[in-house]
């Protein structure tokens, strides 16, 4: 007990007084110097703005007893040196009108003292009009005379040795060495024109070559893998423009560790960023599986913050709105194409039924009769509501065993570059439909597939429109918060969208009096509650939408066709034509995969052909 109390009694009153030097440069050294990789971050990021075509980095230890960066850039000047090492001097910026459109890397002009406040720093350095290099010891402030050709070499030997504490909390060497490797690996994706070599105990252990093309230093550092898993990125609006790489939603992860956004050439971690990036996978992603993407942000240094905090790891937008709206569309409009087919035909017009079913598109005689084929129906009617696409393919009779199979057709050749898809062979267990292309066997789940198209149709037919509602006979009260009354005010528009009505009942109270004719069966206050949440931190017409698209992804879900219907070669090669014209057709509503490809090859290995 008296332990408690000593605790929590005022302690003694001591004097203000200004910090030492030495202490104010190592509080400093605290915010930026974290790890190894930190001091590495920051020289790379001077190397950089000195127009270098070519760093090296030389590590100890991980990087805890030497990191050594080299470089071919402009070079400090001899009478600069010394001024090099003192806290905010830099040559990035002299007015506040630099500071508010920064186009540097660096910018703080703190990096580098407080490197040397907790380990041994030297400092290399020559210009193109100078003779000779010249070496600056941090710790004397000797200067001397040194060989070196046009450029700056920076050694930062034992780190933290003024503060073993601080050393206590690093890692093992391997661990330091992983995140130095990785901090020059963000550098490296975003210059391509710079070339990078790391050397650990005079080991080589990444090279990436200078190269003009993007798309060879992304598959030189994250592998061709990542290239072969991704679709290409590039949408401009007004003055913001995305470009990069966006994973296919087959090779999303269990975690979030590749996923690399820079802004302006700089890596950064962005919440505004991160969600809009994750709200374009919200329709293909299954489960919480995380997208990778590697995406850079073109926008004018004025219109964002880069003084946030000393790593300046983190930036603030001055509209974040648009910035994620940007994001939002360039993913989305990069997905949207179907790997399968054509350009999706999302601005065709749509016919007044919102779920066709699937239509005998193609004449029979046009393709070949498999052997294991189904007995003739005829062509499924057209202009069926989604409600009654159940009733369809209940309605037709299954095929008779004993039936012979018809001879099969001549059929032309398929065409190279035609129906990616392919021609329908036959169905296996009512579930797949099997189909050939020129590349092999394809292999498509026929509810995901068809489930996907309703889905992109109603969408379609939706947009502009807002959601049924239901008023409630009684209207469901709740106590809510100062900020979820605000929202509830601002944000009427949005939830009469919605098929909300949420109004003040009181200063205190809000009355939900109409929900969505869907939901009309849901908790009113429960829904209320989550959808002001998300009214309050997203954009309303993000939380719009995506509650749109959960409401109509349920209803095609409902409305296509389900498994073990037997479907005739017609219909299904009507099915594959179909997927080929829509967005987004190679998952279905829930992120699952409608369709897989197995190639000529791929099958030969199945039954060991040619070994």
């Amino acid at each position: 007990m008296f332990g408690v109390n000593a605790l929590l009694s005022p302690p003694p009153r001591r004097p203000i007084r200004e910090l030492p030097d030495e202490l104010i440069s190592q509080i400093a050294a605290g915010e930026v110097v974290e790890r190894p990789a930190s001091v590495v971050r920051e020289l790379v990021d001077n190397a950089l703005d000195a127009g270098a075509t070519q760093v090296t980095l030389r590590l100890l230890a991980g990087g805890v007893r030497l990191v050594c960066v080299e470089d071919d850039g402009c070079g400090i000047a001899r009478a600069e040196l010394p001024v090099a090492l003192k806290r905010h001097a830099t040559s990035k910026i002299a007015s506040l009108g630099d500071l508010e459109s920064v186009g540097t890397m660096g910018f703080r002009g703190e990096a580098l003292a407080a490197i040397a406040s907790v380990s041994e720093l030297s400092l290399l350095s020559r210009t193109a009009e100078e003779s000779s290099a010249y070496l600056l010891d941090a710790r004397s402030g000797e200067l001397r005379p040194a060989a070196r050709s046009v450029g700056t070499t920076v050694e930062v030997k034992e780190l933290f040795f003024s503060t073993p504490a601080r050393r206590k909390f690093l890692k093992t060497d391997s661990t330091e060495l992983a995140h130095c490797v990785e901090a020059v690996r963000r550098h490296a994706l975003a210059r391509p024109e710079v070339g990078f070599a790391i050397w650990h105990e005079g080991r080589l252990v990444e090279q990436w070559r200078a190269t003009p093309r993007w798309e060879q230093r992304l598959a030189d550092v994250l592998g061709a893998d990542f290239l072969e898993a991704s679709v290409a990125v590039d949408w401009r609006a007004g003055p913001l423009r995305v470009w990069g790489r966006a994973g296919l939603p087959d090779a999303a992860r269990a975690r979030g560790d590749q996923q690399w956004t820079w802004v302006n050439g700089r890596y950064v971690r962005d919440k505004v960023l991160a969600h809009a990036a994750r709200s374009a996978y919200e329709d293909v992603l299954h489960g919480q599986r995380q997208p990778v993407y590697a995406l850079s942000l073109e926008i004018d240094p004025a219109q964002v913050d880069v003084n946030v905090h000393p790593t300046k790891i983190e930036v603030r937008f001055r509209d974040g709105r648009a910035v994620h709206q940007v994001v939002r569309h360039a993913i989305e409009n990069a997905l949207a194409a179907p790997r399968a087919g054509q350009a999706p035909q999302s601005q065709q017009a749509l016919t007044d039924d919102p779920a066709p079913p699937l239509p005998a598109a193609v004449p029979a005689a046009a393709w070949r009769q498999p052997a294991m084929a189904f007995a003739a129906r005829e062509p499924a009617p057209s202009g069926l509501p989604v409600s009654d696409l159940g009733l369809l393919w209940n309605r037709t009779p299954a095929p008779s065993v004993s039936e012979p199979a018809p001879a099969p057709a001549s059929a032309p050749a398929l065409p190279d570059g035609d129906w990616p898809l392919g021609r329908a062979l036959a169905q296996l267990q009512g579930i797949y439909i099997l189909a050939e292309n020129a590349q092999g066997l394809v292999i498509v789940d026929m509810h995901a597939a068809h489930e996907r198209i309703v889905y992109e149709r109603l969408k379609q037919q939706m947009d502009g429109e807002g959601l049924a509602s239901q008023p409630l006979l009684i209207p469901a009260t709740f106590a809510a918060t100062p900020e979820e009354v605000a929202t509830a005010e601002a944000c009427a528009e949005a939830l009469r969208s919605l098929g909300l009505e949420i109004t003040p009942f009181s200063a205190r109270t809000l009355a939900v009096r109409a929900l969505p004719t869907h939901l009309a069966q849901a908790n009113a206050v429960d829904l209320a509650r989550s959808v002001l949440a998300e009214l309050a931190q997203h954009d309303a017409s993000t939380v719009v939408r995506r509650a749109r698209d959960e409401l109509l992804a349920t209803m095609a879900c409902h409305g296509a066709v389900r498994a073990n219907r037997r479907l005739t070669v017609e219909e299904m090669n009507a099915l594959l034509r179909q997927m080929e014209q829509t967005e987004r057709a190679d998952q279905c509503n829930h992120g699952r995969p409608t369709w897989r490809q197995l190639s000529l090859r791929e099958l030969d290995g199945l039954f060991l052909r040619g070994r």
